[in-house]
């Protein structure tokens, strides 16, 4: 039994190539010395998807076509000296081609393992951009019209540092092995004939015949050393419980007190260009001024500046490694988006306030309804600043001049000027 297996027997057809793209991958893992605990195998959607178990080492199962994108952040967040490996079909390698693409040009420090058998297997054998042309398939009975990607050739142009295409037959651990070991973006091409759908729709097909015939050529492509793209952060530093080291950021001052001891959530939602986003904001920075943890989440459609504008914000005097919003305490809402937005969460409310803008319809609710004249008092562009200055002045989880504070050293400083403001009060 290998290190890196926990069972010997691999959940593959009988026959596919995908075995020995396992067992090559294995070996050159023992033979580099490498741990499986600083080995990350980031797999998605297709046939070499469903080894994340047999596996020994960190894994992670990402969406089709993603497993790129996944592991670029993970690479990007270690330290020196892990393995991070993509395993991706040849329907995910174009499906998220840009991924390649892009960790190629940036130089991310990954090994991508493409495991291309010319079709999407786990679906019935359709073909992919990587089927050459006069394959057949469960659905080009007369062969593929087009001619495939030369995946290779474009990742290499990208800025790949290491580019290989093998036969996936037999043991090409050796090729796996210089691409763990090349510092910055590597990537593997591995042939392979499906032995359920590729085999039946070309019978007597040799792999090696296909490849010739389709001039996938084998071969290595070898760039110059460059830099591998990191992340500007100071030393990596393991993350503790508390979520301290990870980034280097700079302390927020904290020049007030809050009486809040537990978690505090709050809904604030409006209409867009009305500022919602920015007064979340701002009352998350002005809660970490007064010695809180905090979260702020946005959301609203595609159009960006039409329709509804969303923020859910969390305050906590614990860390908060959960930043999601299932019962709010407070929802404010300024504008009929914003009441459209969250009328099914209102409706759900069984505790909690509303605060309701006056020019609003009081909507179903078993929550405490307090409406107050947000746009008359504001106007429609300072709206929500104001609901949450009087959600302060009202509920006392934060001193109001914290809040002042943080929009007196803000882009709204000029156009508030902060005894007007006040007296808005």
């Amino acid at each position: 039994m290998s290190l890196f297996l926990t069972r010997s027997d691999l959940p593959f057809c009988k026959g596919c190539g995908h075995h020995h793209v396992v067992r090559s991958t294995v070996k050159a893992l023992e033979e580099i010395g490498a741990k499986p605990t600083d080995v990350i195998l980031v797999t998605d959607i297709g046939c070499h998807g469903i080894v994340d178990g047999h596996f020994v080492t960190h894994t992670a199962h990402g969406l089709h076509g993603r497993s790129v994108a996944l592991a670029a952040g993970i690479a990007m967040g270690l330290p020196p000296g892990k393995k991070v490996i993509v395993y991706i079909g040849d329907g995910g390698a174009t499906i998220g081609l840009q991924h390649l693409l892009e960790a190629a040009r940036m130089n991310i420090d990954l090994t991508v393992v493409v495991h291309n058998n010319m079709l999407y297997g786990m679906t019935g054998g359709q073909p992919s951009s990587l089927t050459p042309r006069g394959f057949r398939t469960v659905i080009t009975l007369d062969g593929a019209p087009l001619p495939h990607h030369d995946l290779c050739r474009l990742v290499y142009d990208a800025g790949a540092s290491y580019v290989a295409r093998v036969l996936g037959v037999g043991d090409f651990s050796e090729v796996l092995r210089q691409a763990l070991e090349m510092e910055g973006f590597a990537l593997v091409e591995v042939l392979e004939l499906c032995t359920s759908y590729g085999v039946r729709w070309n019978p007597g097909l040799w792999l090696k015949a296909l490849a010739d015939e389709a001039g996938y050529t084998p071969g290595i492509w070898i760039r110059p050393p460059r830099p591998v793209f990191r992340l500007p952060a100071g030393p990596w530093e393991p993350l503790s419980p508390r979520g301290e080291g990870l980034l280097d950021l700079p302390p927020v001052e904290v020049r007030f007190s809050s009486p809040l001891e537990e978690r505090w959530t709050m809904i604030l939602s409006g209409s867009a260009g009305e500022g919602v986003q920015q007064a979340a904001e701002i009352l998350a920075r002005a809660a970490m001024a007064a010695g809180l943890h905090a979260t702020k989440k946005g959301s609203y459609p595609v159009t960006v500046g039409v329709g509804f504008s969303t923020a859910e914000v969390i305050l906590s005097r614990s860390p908060i490694f959960y930043h999601g919003v299932h019962e709010p305490d407070a929802v404010v809402i300024t504008s009929m988006d914003g009441l459209l937005n969250q009328r099914e969460r209102i409706r759900r409310m069984q505790r909690g306030v509303l605060w309701l803008d006056a020019s609003l319809p009081i909507p179903e609710t078993e929550a405490e309804i307090r409406v107050r004249d947000f746009r008359g008092r504001a106007g429609a562009r300072y709206a929500a600043l104001y609901a949450i200055w009087t959600v302060l002045q009202e509920m006392g989880i934060l001193p109001p001049e914290a809040l002042l504070e943080v929009v007196q050293g803000s882009s709204l400083a000029d156009r508030i000027p902060v005894d007007r403001w006040a007296s808005l009060g």
